[in-house]
């Protein structure tokens, strides 16, 4: 398989960054091909222009500011987001990149009597996020419904993609935790993939 690895986060030496290096170290390990988009490492912007807003039911909608990005993603197979979660949402880089990259005509069509939308990206058999909390796990499932979960699974992935396999694995209590116990959350996120 074809994987595209998104990682989001500012600091090239932060957790996100080692997730995102084991994970594909350990794609590559059993045979799969790996494109890692580092969208701070590639500049990548995040605000939707006001020529992608106008044009934003346009067909074909224009993709020009973003081309490079949706030709990575139109290639890949697999789809695996890396990010911390910051006040119970997506990094605003990451946000962006939904915004701009899963577009009209890309990730999904407008259904031609308005309202719903039609899935288009077919090529996407495999949806994952590898991702961190600041706060213990209770806060974040129990007291506020696993926010990003629900955006991802229930919105993005199942409105983009068809029959596809969604994981999100989560390290919870980011600041409280030790190296130990960062070290045993690489090994786990090793161990899910080595079973892709």
């Amino acid at each position: 398989m074809r994987f595209l690895i998104v990682l989001a986060h500012p600091l090239t030496g932060s957790f996100a960054a080692s997730v995102a290096a084991t994970a594909k170290t350990a794609l590559e390990k059993n045979g799969h091909s790996v494109d890692l988009l580092d969208l701070y490492t590639e500049d990548f912007d995040p605000r939707l222009s006001e020529a992608e807003r106008r044009g934003y039911f346009d067909v074909p909608y224009d993709t020009s500011g973003v081309d490079d990005i949706v030709t990575r993603l139109k290639a890949a197979d697999g789809l695996i987001l890396v990010f911390p979660q910051w006040w119970f949402n997506f990094p605003a880089i990451l946000k962006g990149f939904f915004d701009r990259v899963f577009a009209p005509g890309i990730a999904f069509n407008h259904e031609q009597s308005g309202g719903r939308i039609i899935p288009r990206l077919t090529n996407i058999k495999l949806f994952w996020a590898l991702t961190t909390t600041g706060s213990p796990w209770w806060v974040v499932k129990l007291y506020m419904g696993d926010p990003v979960r629900r955006l991802l699974k229930r919105g993005i992935a199942a409105f983009c993609a068809k029959d596809v396999q969604f994981r999100m694995i989560s390290l919870h209590d980011m600041d409280r935790v030790t190296v130990k116990q960062r070290a045993a959350h690489l090994v786990k996120i090793e161990k899910a993939i080595a079973r892709i």
